[in-house]
């Protein structure tokens, strides 16, 4: 069972998404918080496996919350829930501690799908957000490190693109139709990644650039 709590203002949508959990075997809502200071309160003790995070709170932002949660809770996948795709917000929420990020409205068996997938260790992401996400990665000086450390740029012009992928939470079925490839090859290819980049996960990687980012 994926014990899921909620953060969300507007009342009609925090009640919409509790009854898509209790549609679901295999998820539990916990607890469902209308602002920010409720749920930092809160949410600790809970414990949950994964908060539904809203970004425009009545006092503290998501991102805030995101912020303060994240480092009491170290094995809690946190996706935003939001009307915001601008970059910027993006990537504050992601460098707060965010794992995933989704934009209203959702269907209830693409959020039940994000759950699933962040608490298996995903990366869940709107394909509008991805691709904005793809967009600022490849913007990044120098390209093939994007934001690793010298000595791992060593990445060749497929696995960068690869890698830009793995970063915007695609998934190696998503990235093989995007590349025109075989589902195997992408595997291959993100292996390869992994060793270079001395790395053991698409998690780790997304740590790592976070923290030579600078952001």
């Amino acid at each position: 069972m994926i014990k899921v709590a909620i953060v969300e203002d507007d009342a009609r949508i925090r009640r919409a998404l509790r009854d898509i959990l209790s549609s679901a075997q295999d998820c539990q809502c916990v607890g469902a918080f209308a602002n920010g200071e409720e749920a930092i309160r809160a949410i600790p003790s809970l414990q949950p496996d994964v908060v539904v995070m809203d970004v425009n709170l009545p006092d503290l932002s998501g991102v805030e919350c995101v912020a303060q949660l994240a480092p009491q809770l170290p094995q809690t996948q946190i996706v935003m829930l939001t009307v915001y795709q601008d970059p910027e917000t993006i990537f504050q929420a992601l460098a707060a501690g965010a794992h995933g990020y989704l934009v209203k409205p959702v269907m209830p068996e693409k959020l039940l799908e994000a759950i699933r997938e962040i608490k298996a260790g995903g990366v869940p992401m709107s394909r509008t957000i991805a691709r904005k996400v793809i967009g600022v990665f490849r913007q990044t000086t120098p390209p093939p490190a994007v934001g690793m450390a010298r000595e791992d740029a060593t990445l060749g012009p497929r696995e960068q693109q690869v890698l830009e992928f793995l970063m915007a939470g695609l998934s190696y079925k998503e990235i093989a139709g995007e590349l025109s490839i075989k589902v195997s090859t992408v595997g291959t290819y993100v292996q390869r990644i992994y060793e270079k980049l001395h790395v053991r996960s698409r998690r780790e990687i997304i740590a790592r650039y976070r923290g030579n980012s600078g952001d």
